[in-house]
């Protein structure tokens, strides 16, 4: 889900505002601070977490977008660790 913020595009999905404020965007923090491998739990757990609220709270859309953003980088992620901590 995109908004027109202030003449620019706002991506809520892949690159939401209130997750680049500083220098980094959050989700590369927690990777470099917990590692690949340990990110592939955080990112399952937003991919539950999007999941069960999808019917509940926001946008169904947005919240099965948020949920593939998370599964997609944990597929990413378990590319780079794979044969590091599992086969």
């Amino acid at each position: 889900m995109k908004l027109r913020e202030q003449e620019k595009e706002v991506d809520l999905v892949n690159h939401p505002p209130h997750y680049n404020k500083g220098k980094y965007e959050t989700i590369d923090v927690i990777v470099d601070t917990l590692g690949n491998y340990e990110s592939i739990s955080y990112c399952q757990g937003n991919c539950i977490k999007y999941l069960l609220r999808m019917w509940h709270k926001g946008s169904p859309l947005e919240n099965a977008e948020k949920c593939l953003w998370y599964l997609n980088k944990m597929i990413d992620l378990l590319k780079k660790t794979k044969g590091d901590n599992w086969l």
